[in-house]
């Protein structure tokens, strides 16, 4: 690991005048990603900003019923929050499916927002990556690409956003404040991760000045009628093949409100929009769910070692919705 200087800032404004005074500062709240990217080399930052003593730890009820997290509540605290477990059961079990018990207890809402992918091409110094080094080449197309994407995907990159928490913030049109010296802005998740298309290594929305704050969400009724299916390699500390996060309202047998996302096949949490617009007025059921299962998943473009993944995720989505509409246990 290269040598590094450390500030500690006591408040916001500290804080972002730390990051406008190095060109290559990075925020630490948890560390428990870029720790480990700069152990291998892989971010090497000039600064690194010491973010924990700031006050942005509170969950709150807002006044339209949607719900404010502050950017450094840990990942275990958000999961077990009663108005989290209520009304937006989809993100506690996302929370509770990731990494493990010591990781959630030390990752916060804004690394987790950040974190970057687990693509072993990423993390091997040897191996052309474009996120690592652009223009350098993928690897993994030809590859050993199990792990990796489907949907999202471009000639410059495949790999996966590993993120369980984001696919549910996804599904909850959930969005995401950052503050810089220029102000405040206020960024929808669908918005706040890019496409790889041909710079894979602009993974976000952020500003290199800017610090999240906070993530809202919305009041969303049908959301506290929502599941987190995940599916993986073992039952613990494993990453998604496929995931879904889904909420779902009928009424009189008919779709009257649907929400639905998916992780570990997309390069960016995958809002599954044409799969909604299929299902929204559509009778509840197995037909409905296949038909809207095939159209989101009709653009993947799968590899010999991950093409699996395509017929894995519809039949996740087919389970998710079942169970919800009461179909199946």
């Amino acid at each position: 690991m290269r040598s590094f200087s450390y500030v500690s800032a006591p408040d916001v404004a500290s804080a972002l005048t730390a990051i406008g005074a190095s060109p290559n500062a990075k925020f630490i709240g948890g560390g428990t990603n870029l720790v480990d990217l700069m152990r291998e080399d892989i971010e090497t930052p000039d600064t690194v900003i010491d973010i924990t003593r700031l006050p942005l730890t509170g969950i709150e009820e807002l006044p339209g019923g949607g719900v404010r997290i502050g950017a450094l509540v840990r990942n275990s605290h958000l999961a077990a929050d009663p108005l989290i477990r209520t009304r937006y059961p989809m993100l506690s079990q996302a929370l509770l499916s990731g990494a493990s018990g010591q990781l959630r207890n030390m990752a916060t809402v804004g690394g987790n927002l950040l974190q970057r992918t687990r693509c072993a091409y990423f993390y091997d110094s040897a191996a052309a990556c474009n996120k690592r080094e652009p223009g350098s080449g993928c690897d993994a197309i030809g590859g050993f690409n199990r792990n990796l994407g489907v949907l999202g995907v471009s000639e410059s990159c495949i790999a996966t956003n590993p993120s369980d928490m984001c696919v549910a913030l996804a599904a909850l049109d959930a969005i995401v404040e950052v503050e810089s010296v220029r102000g405040t802005r206020r960024i929808p998740l669908a918005d706040f991760h890019r496409l790889p298309g041909s710079t894979p290594h602009v993974e976000t929305a952020l500003a290199a000045d800017e610090l999240i704050t906070a993530v809202e969400l919305p009041a969303l009724p049908v959301a506290a009628k929502s599941r987190y299916r995940k599916v993986r390699d073992r039952s613990s500390y494993a990453f998604a093949l496929v995931s879904v996060a889904a909420a779902l309202d009928v009424r009189d047998g008919m779709v009257s409100e649907v929400r639905l996302a998916l992780g570990g096949v997309a390069t960016k949490p995958w809002r599954a929009y044409e799969a909604e617009r299929i299902l929204l007025g559509a009778p509840a059921g197995e037909e409905s769910y296949q038909r809207a299962a095939a159209a989101e998943l009709s653009a993947a473009v799968g590899r010999p070692e991950n093409e699996f993944k395509i017929e894995l995720a519809r039949r996740a989505i087919v389970a998710t919705l079942r169970a919800l509409d009461g179909s199946v246990a």
